[in-house]
């Protein structure tokens, strides 16, 4: 990371009414998709480096407006299988102590549904599209029982709201599962490319997140632009 430090954002409350479904809203995403390399293929259809499978893009594949450095309260951690990654997924436990990195990208409410459908294999379209009203209004919503989804809005960023998706479950009440490299080498270098944090605090952070035995600040380092070895797969 080069040039001044952006200085993360944190969510302001959320206003007394939330109003009508938003046309565009803050995407807060905390795992793989921090890397905007990896969310491209979300939104143009493709492979990611390292994925077993491709995804077959949003309606919309328009890029996001914007992205901003975010910090929301709770932790991050590592849990269940990916048949896409070959290890664990990230989650956001937002009752946990503690702080989560992330970074919200500005985009529309469509391709966040459409997102939201591919993160659970399913083919975006009419019938996925997302309710936001409960997690709008009440700042949570399970809109069903599976990994991610669980709507989460956590405040507001510029007047617009910020949504992301989760586990039902919280940290700990499943077992923790390592992520594979491919998987991390995504989650470190969007976070470092976010230009908030120090390398070698992304490094830390990662390798402290619960399901994440195993892996040293120092393996994690080598998976981030510019190692000279990268660390294998099979971590």
């Amino acid at each position: 990371m080069s040039g001044t430090p952006r200085r993360p954002v944190r969510p302001d409350p959320r206003p007394p009414a939330a109003g009508a479904r938003p046309e565009r809203v803050w995407y807060a995403s905390y795992g793989s998709n921090t890397d905007p390399v990896r969310l491209r293929a979300y939104l143009l259809g493709g492979r990611p480096a390292g994925a077993a499978r491709p995804t077959p893009g949003c309606r919309d594949p328009r890029p996001p407006e914007r992205s901003v450095p975010l910090e929301l309260p709770g932790r991050l951690h590592f849990a269940t299988r990916s048949p896409v990654w070959s290890g664990g997924r990230a989650f956001w436990d937002p009752d946990a102590g503690g702080t989560t990195w992330a970074r919200a990208y500005l985009i529309t409410f469509g391709q966040f549904s459409d997102i939201a459908a591919q993160e659970m294999y399913r083919t975006p379209g009419p019938g996925t599209d997302l309710d936001p009203a409960g997690a709008l209004a009440d700042g949570r919503a399970a809109l069903g029982p599976g990994r991610y989804e669980t709507l989460v809005c956590p405040g507001f960023v510029a007047g617009l709201p910020v949504l992301t998706f989760t586990a039902p479950w919280r940290c700990g009440e499943v077992p923790g599962v390592r992520p594979s490299a491919a998987y991390l080498r995504h989650l470190a270098a969007g976070l470092l490319d976010a230009g908030a944090w120090e390398a070698s605090a992304v490094a830390r952070y990662l390798a402290a997140a619960p399901g994440a035995e195993g892996w040293t600040p120092e393996r994690v380092a080598e998976l981030m632009p510019g190692a000279a070895k990268p660390a294998p797969d099979t971590a």
